[in-house]
């Protein structure tokens, strides 16, 4: 839906990568709506991808109980809305992501709470 300004709309953007301590990565869990959003967090562009699921994810998705069954072997990876394979063993910047860029994870076999999104 677009919109018309009844005025002149110029001004400096406030949420340019300068003006966070990294770059803004958007990560959402597709099927799991005890989060109703994807997760928006500030991540070092040189951070391995395969620490996302080691190091930043297990605090921010732990407390949903499918989380400890996840098949990482399986997980399935969108980037924008396309299916994507990371290199986990590539850095976030590596593997083509930047500021506000935003991925979702789905886990095969894993549909929210007791198969709620089934």
């Amino acid at each position: 839906m677009s919109t018309v300004a009844l005025q002149p709309y110029d001004f400096p953007a406030k949420d340019v990568r300068g003006n966070f301590p990294a770059p803004l990565l958007y990560i959402g869990w597709e099927d799991h709506l005890m989060f109703c959003a994807p997760f928006c967090l500030p991540l070092p562009p040189d951070m391995l991808f395969g620490a996302l699921a080691t190091q930043v994810l297990p605090g921010v998705f732990g407390a949903h109980p499918d989380f400890a069954r996840i098949d990482w072997s399986r997980a399935e990876w969108l980037k924008s809305g396309q299916p994507w394979q990371p290199d986990p063993a590539k850095s976030l910047a590596d593997n083509g992501l930047g500021h506000k860029d935003v991925i979702r994870l789905r886990t095969p076999g894993l549909t929210g709470i007791a198969g709620s999104c089934a």
